[in-house]
């Protein structure tokens, strides 16, 4: 049965932040959360967690309230909240067996993700030796020793010491350099082939187009558009047209009623109103014998929806 989340609200002051909102997972993927800063995602996450109280709604996992006590839940938050002076390897352990991992499986965990997410010099440091020999003892590393991006690697091998079913990953993305963001990319593949649930917040696009099958995009509060995340951007058609050719043929696309979006040495991109357009600028092309290069139909990128979708709902408010 998955995951329900029901008709989710709260209020602050009187001022609606989430305004009953619902979707579901009836099997193992990943859900993608997204919005503007401010439209919700945070909140409703919390309120999913029980970490903030709903005003109206409920979530249920299997057909049961969810709950740490009935899930196996991993949780990275957006804000990050290690204790900056304390040593890593005693806030590992200790949030570690705050989840019910005994010490035995707690230092197989914590060896297997240091190695996994390329922290072993902050959590395992090597003992160096002196001009004369001596043993020199590294002293344990505090959060406030870390960049941001391996601090939030830190909890986010925090939240996998469980080995949850259900994970929810807050902007688990924002603050990576590249080679640390395919580190994670490729645990989160690992968990989704596990068949894990994973709720995915995140501002980036492409990574939402990588892992999500399903979304939500909110805006001010509300759930604006969401459902499957290919027939979501099948219902907008195929409109974005690429097309290169050997020679200028800016007149040709006008003459069809085109819109030209960009251009660069006889390379368009293009906005057209559906295949029958964009199939008759191919035909005019060929009958006047212009050699076409590239001619790419389509879909609008999920960037592209969400602009579109949020931008016009916010001039409407």
């Amino acid at each position: 049965m998955g995951l329900e989340v029901k008709d989710l609200s709260k209020k602050y002051s009187g001022k609606t932040v989430v305004d009953h909102v619902s979707f579901s997972m009836d099997k193992p993927g990943v859900y993608a959360l997204l919005g503007t800063n401010g439209a919700g995602k945070t909140t409703t996450i919390r309120m999913m967690l029980d970490m903030l109280d709903k005003d109206s709604g409920e979530v249920l996992w299997n057909g049961q309230p969810l709950s740490f006590d009935n899930c196996n839940i991993g949780y990275l938050a957006e804000e990050r909240g290690l204790y900056q002076k304390y040593p890593l390897m005693d806030q590992i352990i200790y949030f570690g067996r705050l989840r019910g991992v005994s010490d035995d499986e707690l230092k197989k965990k914590i060896r297997y993700w240091s190695g996994r997410l390329k922290l072993d010099e902050y959590l395992y440091p090597v003992e160096t030796k002196d001009a004369r020999g001596r043993v020199k003892k590294q002293k344990p590393k505090s959060p406030d020793q870390l960049s941001k991006g391996n601090q939030q690697k830190i909890q986010f091998l925090i939240a996998m010491l469980s080995d949850p079913e259900l994970l929810v990953l807050d902007e688990p993305f924002s603050g990576l350099d590249p080679v640390n963001t395919d580190i994670l990319k490729d645990v989160v593949r690992e968990q989704i082939d596990a068949g894990k649930y994973i709720i995915m917040s995140s501002h980036q696009m492409p990574v939402v187009e990588e892992f999500c099958t399903d979304i939500t995009i909110m805006s001010r509060s509300k759930a604006l558009v969401q459902g499957n995340l290919n027939e979501i951007k099948k219902s907008y058609g195929r409109v974005n047209l690429t097309l290169k050719c050997e020679t200028d043929v800016k007149d040709y696309i006008e003459k069809q009623g085109i819109e030209i979006l960009s251009s660069k040495e006889f390379e368009y991109e293009l906005r057209v109103k559906g295949d029958e357009q964009a199939n008759a600028l191919l035909k005019d092309l060929v009958n006047s014998g212009i050699t076409v290069v590239r001619f790419d139909l389509s879909e609008l990128s999920l960037h592209e929806i969400f602009v579109k979708e949020v931008g016009a709902n916010e001039e409407q408010q």
